[in-house]
């Protein structure tokens, strides 16, 4: 029996102390910190290249972008109409080419123009008829044959046929005729059905609406021309963003052709009516083309300034970007960081607005922070390994 029991003690015995061997271990195990994958402490190597800061305030002119376009300042468009009908013959320009005030552009040959000639012609030698008339009348009046009633009488026709031939030339005048030209036909006595289309004034051809051949009104628009020494940019800004948009206000623009250079001036329109389909009020701001380099219907993108107010912001640099989403690298304890996510607004010069995310006076890397990440995220793999 006691041999027995002293077994079973023993037995005992030995379990209970592999039981409290094994207890020590385990516990180790289980209050062993794990490695958080979202920071990261940083060495002194990599600590030289970081610029660790708080973000800033700073007076932040509000902003914002919409679309736009050249387009020619409508003041200084020219429309070249046909001064009378007829069928076009020779054409002297072509759209993107520059011409000068007096410019012959096209030539017409016109039945109508022959016949307002005709009745020139007809009434001039009406006026010579009627100038023999009355200088024989005052020759029979002196001789006693007739009355002054007689000589009156020859005398209104006359100067009513002289009515006649200037109304006669004003209509030529209307047609296109020179006065040069009305009076070689009055000195010729010889039609002209040709009739040149003239620049008046000087501009690049926009616009050619006739071909060769085409048969024309009197006053149909046949070119239109443009100065192009000043331009318009144009934007159909939204309803929404219109509220504070108003004659004066500061306005940038970018042209898609020249990347980088901005163009600055001033809000010299804003239309009084609201487009109804696209919801959009118009603005525009003058722009001067030296040496022609904008050219109507370039793409541009219209940057609209707003009053100065201060704002929370933190450079371009101190921003990483996951799973679109923006983040910083904040501070948590020396040389240790987290990625933490944050909320960004507009842009200013090299800074993005920040409006949440960071408490009040958090430390975060200012500049680095995208090497930074690329370590954290390496050293996370493989830990995960």
């Amino acid at each position: 029996m006691t041999t027995r029991y002293l077994a079973v003690l023993t037995a005992v015995l030995l379990t209970g102390c592999g039981k409290s061997a094994v207890k020590p271990a385990e516990t180790a195990v289980m209050d062993q910190p794990k490695n958080n994958p979202m920071e990261i402490t940083v060495n002194a190597e990599l600590a030289k290249q970081i610029r660790v800061g708080r973000p800033s305030w700073k007076e932040v002119v509000g902003s914002f972008r919409v679309a736009g376009r050249v387009e020619a300042d409508e003041r200084r468009i020219t429309r070249v109409s046909a001064p009378v009908g007829g069928r076009v013959t020779e054409l002297f320009a072509n759209p993107g080419e520059t011409v000068k005030k007096g410019q012959i552009l096209a030539t017409l040959r016109s039945a109508q123009l022959s016949e307002a000639q005709s009745q020139l012609l007809k009434a001039l030698t009406q006026q010579q008829y009627g100038q023999r008339a009355v200088d024989r009348a005052q020759q029979l009046l002196d001789a006693g044959v007739i009355g002054s009633a007689e000589l009156q009488r020859r005398q209104t026709e006359l100067t009513q046929t002289n009515g006649e031939i200037s109304g006669y030339q004003d209509h030529l005048r209307l047609l296109g005729m020179t006065d040069q030209a009305i009076r070689g036909l009055e000195t010729s006595r010889t039609l002209n059905a040709q009739i040149s289309v003239i620049a008046s004034e000087e501009g690049t051809v926009m616009e050619r609406r006739v071909t060769v051949g085409q048969i024309v009104e009197g006053a149909d628009i046949l070119f239109v021309l443009a100065d192009l020494s000043t331009l318009w940019i144009t934007a159909d800004v939204p309803e929404q963003a219109a509220a504070n948009l108003t004659v004066g206000k500061t306005a940038e623009a970018e042209l898609a052709a020249y990347p980088g250079k901005l163009i600055r001036g001033r809000i010299s329109f804003v239309s009084a009516l609201v487009n109804p389909e696209t919801r959009t009020v118009q603005a525009r701001m003058d722009v001067v083309n030296q040496g022609r380099r904008y050219k109507p219907s370039m793409l541009a993108t219209m940057v609209l300034k707003d009053g100065a107010q201060a704002q929370l912001v933190v450079p371009r640099t101190a921003l990483v970007r996951e799973d679109d989403k923006d983040y910083v690298l904040a501070e948590t304890k020396t040389d240790t960081f987290s990625l933490k996510p944050v909320t960004l607004a507009g842009e200013f010069d090299t800074f993005r607005i920040l409006t949440d995310g960071l408490k009040e006076g958090e430390r975060i890397i200012l500049d680095g922070a995208f090497h930074v990440n690329n370590e954290r995220k390496r050293t996370a793999l493989m830990g995960s390994r």
